[in-house]
């Protein structure tokens, strides 16, 4: 049996069977206006990540990136463009669900402006979406990926 190391929610390391891998594309939205960026809140965790999320079956990458800041944030965005890519072996340990992720990154801007409230959220683990100024953010504020988004945002400074 092939085993595979993943990293869980809390920034541990857990060996899975490779059975137990759910393939899942998924993009995520770097969304900078004047000097912040929008961030959410990780229930789970108390840290800060990007809007976005996994694809459905039929659904472009770029189509599943609009739907889900929709939901997570209330905002309609402009694509601007990609940033990056990353594999990630992920364990999601609330759900106890194994992910063989292909994350895609994008640099957005923001065509509407009213932030959703926490109950207008359609995601679990989402909360808050807020503008957090860009000086203000450290790399262990952000639940992972942060050096994807520092290097974008400093490729847009």
């Amino acid at each position: 049996m092939s085993m595979v190391e993943c990293r869980t929610l809390f920034g541990e390391k857990i060996l899975l069977p490779a059975e137990r891998l759910i393939f899942r594309p998924s993009a995520y939205a770097i969304i900078r206006h004047d000097d912040r960026v929008l961030l959410l809140n990780m229930r789970s965790t108390g840290k800060l990540f990007l809007p976005g999320g996994g694809s459905e079956i039929d659904e472009r990458l770029e189509e599943a990136l609009h739907r889900e800041v929709r939901e997570e944030t209330g905002l309609e965005v402009e694509i601007e463009r990609f940033v990056a890519f990353k594999e990630n072996f992920f364990y999601y340990d609330p759900l106890d669900f194994a992910f063989h992720g292909l994350l895609f990154f994008y640099l957005c801007k923001p065509l509407t402006f009213d932030l959703a409230s926490s109950d207008q959220i359609e995601d679990d683990e989402a909360d808050a979406p807020r503008w957090v100024p860009i000086d203000q953010l450290r790399l262990e504020d952000i639940q992972s990926h942060g050096e994807i988004i520092f290097q974008a945002l400093r490729s847009v400074a």
